[in-house]
C-alpha cells in the first residue's frame, strides 16, 4: 500500500487531526511516516529512547512490564484507531521507555517524530487536546489496574478479565499461560481457578480458548457476590 493510502487510512481513523490549522496540518503531514511490524516484533524495550509518537492503523501491540524474575503484567493493548500513549509521557519527559511493547499481530503504525510532535504540542490547541484526551484515557486505565492489583483477589481479577476479553460467541481465545502473563500471576494459579469454574459448569476450557457458559455467574464472582 502506498504512502498516500496509508495517510488516508490514518486520517480516517484519527479524524480529530483533520481539524488542525493549515500550517499545523502541513507540519503534521510533512513529518508523519509509517512503520510495519511483523507478529512478535519488538516495538520498544525498557531503556530505549522514545523518538516517535505512535498511532495504530492495523493490528495490535501489547505493552507490558516484566520483573527481574521474569513475571509479566499487561499494562494495556494498542489496537486499530488507538495511540500508544506511553509515548506521550516519554516524549514530554524526555525519558526512555519504562516498559516493553511487542506486536501481537502484523501491525502498521503511524509515527510522528519527536521534534514535530513537540512543535505541534506547543502551537496547536487541537493537537494538544487530541494527545491529552488519549493520555487521560490511559491514566484512568492504569489507576484501575493499580487498584485491582493492590486490592482485588486474583480470582476476582481473573473473572473480570475473562469478561473483558470474551467475544460475541462467548469465547476467550487465549491460553492459561497468556492469562497469567497478562495478570502478573503464574499459570498454576490461573489454571486452578479455571478448573474450579469448569467443575461448577461456568466455563469450558479447551486448548487455546475458554468458552464462558454462564457469564452471569462469572460476573457475580468478579464482584465477590458468589
Amino acid at each position: 500500500m502506498s504512502q498516500a493510502n496509508h495517510t488516508q487510512e490514518w486520517l480516517a481513523l484519527f479524524p480529530a487531526l483533520n481539524n488542525l490549522e493549515q500550517d499545523e496540518r502541513d507540519l503534521l503531514m510533512g513529518s508523519v511516516f509509517f512503520k510495519s511490524l511483523k507478529q512478535g516484533d519488538v516495538a520498544y524495550q525498557p531503556g530505549w529512547d522514545c523518538n516517535d509518537y505512535l498511532m495504530c492503523l492495523q493490528g495490535q501491540t501489547r505493552v507490558y512490564k516484566s520483573s527481574e524474575s521474569g513475571r509479566e503484567i499487561l499494562l494495556y493493548r494498542v489496537g486499530k484507531g488507538e495511540s500508544c500513549v506511553l509515548t506521550t509521557s516519554c516524549l514530554m519527559a524526555g525519558s526512555g521507555f519504562p516498559a516493553e511493547s511487542i506486536a501481537e499481530q502484523d501491525t502498521l503504525l503511524a509515527a510522528i517524530p519527536e521534534k514535530p510532535f513537540n512543535q505541534l504540542m506547543a502551537k496547536s490547541a487541537q493537537f494538544r487536546k487530541f494527545v491529552h484526551d488519549n493520555y487521560s484515557d490511559l491514566l484512568s486505565e492504569l489507576i484501575l489496574l493499580v487498584n485491582e492489583v493492590a486490592f482485588s483477589r486474583i480470582d476476582m481479577r481473573l473473572a473480570s478479565y475473562l469478561l473483558k476479553l470474551v467475544d460475541d460467541n462467548d469465547v476467550v481465545n487465549t491460553t492459561h499461560q497468556q492469562l497469567a502473563q497478562d495478570m502478573g500471576s503464574v499459570r498454576e494459579v490461573i489454571s486452578r481457578h479455571i478448573n474450579e469454574w469448569e467443575r461448577r459448569g461456568w466455563i469450558r476450557s479447551q486448548r487455546g480458548k475458554i468458552e464462558l457458559l454462564d457469564k452471569d455467574k462469572i460476573a457475580a464472582y468478579s464482584q465477590n457476590r458468589h
